[in-house]
């Protein structure tokens, strides 16, 4: 009896070890393909950022490539921004002086009316 419970713990034991063994091929390929994705991604942001440094000379786009190119798009964007911004302040200030000759137009020609 004791003998049959032993096989039976063995038995299972070998079907767990082929089972964990299963789960770790699996997930090596999960890995694998997680790569292959990385590295796609990676050429195709270089692709979008910057298409002449994609894929020179059939090399892989470093992270740090990568990474920089992301960085630098981000400063442009940063300064765009504030550009904008200067610039609607500044058309802000042109639009209040407009209104301001506008009105002072306007003075003026009524002024111009009573005197006529």
């Amino acid at each position: 009896q004791a003998e049959e419970g032993l096989k039976e713990a063995g038995g299972r034991q070998a079907l767990q070890l082929q089972e964990m063994g299963r789960r770790e091929r699996l997930l090596r390929a999960d890995v694998g393909r997680a790569k292959e994705q990385l590295e796609s991604f990676k050429t195709q942001v270089m692709r979008v950022c910057s298409p002449a440094a994609a894929g020179v000379a059939g090399k892989a786009v470093t992270e740090q490539q990568v990474m920089e190119k992301v960085r630098q798009i981000s400063e442009e964007n940063q300064q765009s921004q504030e550009r904008e911004k200067c610039l609607r302040e500044e058309l802000s200030s042109r639009l209040s002086r407009d209104k301001e000759v506008s009105a002072n137009v306007e003075v003026f020609k009524k002024s111009l009316c009573k005197l006529q």
